[in-house]
């Protein structure tokens, strides 16, 4: 079965190409004409991985294309995702799935709800990867991929195909537990390199202000039954500051680039819940006022 790929970003670049190196049937859907011709320019995706380049000239179109769906990969950003399945429903087959690879969460909830019929899985991924230049996507850091369907805990017949192309995968019973945890990681990480202008090791110097916001994630976390995912918040978020040190954070490179952030499904999805629960986190919710009034004095989207 076809592999549709809307979003050729970093990480949907990179499972296109590891499908179509592993001879899987993989077509790309690109946002309009002009998007389209500049890939048939580029003559294919290009992966670069351990400094060895191939390109793979997988088949592309838009998404007004006549074929039908019936398993979607959706990589794009989570402020597009609801609006990227509604301009592809007419073509989603009655059986069809889709795969949401969105950072944090609320963006997989409304696309579900937008696409009652079909099978909506859950993705969690830590693999890293870049764009060095339009569409050739940059393999930079081994990674692992859960998946999982909060309303079905039975797994699709197809996570073999992913074994094929070496896309390293687990099946999560209880991916959300895995979703509410990195959004936790992100939230206690990201916004502070924003604010301090910083890459993650720069976090070491704000030992406070990181526990701090840990210890309120961590309630938000036990609020919403996901006492999993709060288990030793702490502890993890020190250790992936150690670990990526030398980075910048994906929501740094959005600010310092002039893009727009995913700051709604990220440190606004944890407030936003924290008010539906009656839940009081100062240093959060102050976090985000000081952080949407960076973007804005930036004239960057606040949403």
């Amino acid at each position: 079965m076809t592999w549709h790929v809307l979003g050729a970003g970093s990480l949907g670049s990179l499972w296109a190409a590891r499908l179509a190196r592993a001879g899987l049937p993989v077509r790309l859907i690109l946002r309009n004409r002009e998007r389209l011709a500049a890939y048939q320019q580029a003559g294919g995706l290009t992966l670069v991985e351990r400094g060895a380049a191939r390109r793979y000239a997988i088949p592309a179109e838009l998404p007004q294309a006549d074929a039908p769906i019936h398993r979607l990969l959706l990589a794009c950003k989570a402020y597009d995702a609801e609006a990227a399945a509604a301009e592809l429903a007419p073509r989603l087959a009655a059986d069809g799935e889709l795969l949401l690879l969105q950072n944090g969460l609320g963006s997989q909830d409304a696309v579900a709800q937008r696409l009652p019929q079909q099978r909506c899985l859950f993705a969690s991924s830590t693999e890293g990867a870049f764009r060095q230049a339009d569409f050739q996507v940059v393999f930079a850091g081994n990674g692992h991929t859960w998946l999982g369907d909060p309303a079905d805990p039975l797994p699709p017949p197809w996570l073999d195909e992913l074994e094929r192309a070496g896309i390293p995968h687990q099946w999560s019973p209880d991916i959300l537990a895995r979703l509410w945890r990195k959004l936790a990681l992100n939230c206690a990480i990201n916004p502070l390199t924003v604010l301090h202008d910083c890459r993650n090791g720069g976090l070491r110097e704000h030992p406070a202000e990181v526990a701090t916001l840990c210890a309120e994630l961590s309630e938000l976390l036990q609020r919403c039954g996901q006492p999993a995912a709060a288990e030793q918040l702490h502890e993890e978020v020190q250790r992936v500051i150690e670990a990526t040190a030398a980075n910048y954070s994906s929501m740094h490179q959005d600010v310092a680039q002039g893009r727009r952030t995913e700051i709604a499904y990220l440190l606004g999805h944890a407030c936003a819940t924290a008010r539906r629960h009656d839940l009081q986190l100062p240093h959060l919710q102050h976090l985000q006022q000081r952080l949407l009034a960076h973007l804005g004095a930036r004239g960057l989207p606040l949403d």
